[in-house]
C-alpha cells in the first residue's frame, strides 16, 4: 500500500486530492489548520494532522509527525490567492500572508518531507499555477499571487539538487472550478485532479524539478 501525503488538504483540490487517493486504495496522510478542516479528512478516512502553513510554528512540527514515515507521493497544495494589480502596491499583511502560506511554508516543509519520499523512492509535487510562469505574463493581475508562484517554482527547482533520491516538480493544476478559480473555469475539480494523479504516476527523472502542467506537458518557458 502506498503512503501519501497531502499538505494543505481542508478543500478544493486538496480534498479531492484526499478523496481520490483514498478511493484507489492508498493510506492518506493529510493535513488542516482547523477542527473543521480535520473532521473532513477523518470523514474520508484519511489520517488527519493539525498544520498551519502560514505560521512557522506550526509548520516547524511536522516532521515528529511523521517520525519514521517513508512517503511514496507528497503534494504540497496550500494556498492563498490574493486579488489586485500593479496600479496599487499589496498591503504588508497580504504580501505577508501571501508569501508566508505559498512560499515559505513550501520551503519549511519541503527539508522535513523530502527525505521521507526518498527513503520512498517517490515523488514530491508542489501545486504552482501557471500564472507563476514569467515568460507568459499577459497582464498583472494578481501580481502578488504570480510573484509567489514564480517564487514556489524557483525554490522547487532550486531544491532538486539537495534530494536526488527524490523527484520534486512544480504541477499546475489548471484553471479549475473551485472557489479559487470560479465556476466559470474550464476544468472540473474532478479532471484536474484526476489528470495530476496520472502525471505524478508517470513521473521519471528526467522531470526532476520541472515546471509541468496538469496533463503532464512542460512549459516552454518558466
Amino acid at each position: 500500500m502506498s503512503t501519501v501525503l497531502i499538505v494543505g488538504a481542508s478543500r478544493g483540490i486538496g480534498l479531492e486530492f484526499v478523496r481520490q487517493y483514498g478511493e484507489a486504495g492508498a493510506r492518506v496522510i493529510a493535513t488542516a489548520r482547523d477542527e473543521a478542516g480535520l473532521e473532513r479528512l477523518k470523514a474520508l478516512n484519511a489520517i488527519a494532522l493539525r498544520v498551519d502553513v502560514a505560521n512557522p510554528a506550526s509548520i516547524s512540527g511536522l516532521a515528529w509527525q511523521l517520525d519514521g514515515e517513508k512517503i511514496d507521493v507528497a503534494l504540497y497544495v496550500a494556498g492563498v490567492f490574493p486579488q489586485g494589480d500593479a496600479l496599487s502596491p499589496p498591503t504588508q499583511q497580504e504580501f505577508d500572508r501571501t508569501m508566508h502560506t505559498n512560499v515559505l511554508g513550501a520551503m519549511q516543509a519541503l527539508p522535513q518531507v523530502a527525505p521521507l519520499v526518498e527513503a520512498a523512492g517517490g515523488c514530491f509535487a508542489f501545486i504552482t499555477s501557471e500564472m507563476g510562469c514569467i515568460g507568459e505574463v499577459p497582464s498583472s493581475s494578481n501580481w502578488t499571487y504570480r510573484v509567489s508562484k514564480a517564487a514556489l517554482n524557483m525554490a522547487v527547482a532550486a531544491a532538486q539538487h539537495d534530494y536526488p533520491g527524490a523527484i520534486l516538480v512544480a504541477l499546475s493544476p489548471g484553471w479549475v472550478q473551485t472557489e479559487m478559480g470560479g465556476t466559470g473555469a474550464p476544468l472540473t475539480l474532478q479532471h484536474s485532479v484526476e489528470a495530476m494523479r496520472k502525471t505524478l504516476a508517470a513521473l521519471t527523472q528526467k522531470h526532476k524539478g520541472a515546471f509541468l502542467n496538469y496533463d503532464g506537458s512542460r512549459f516552454a518557458t518558466w
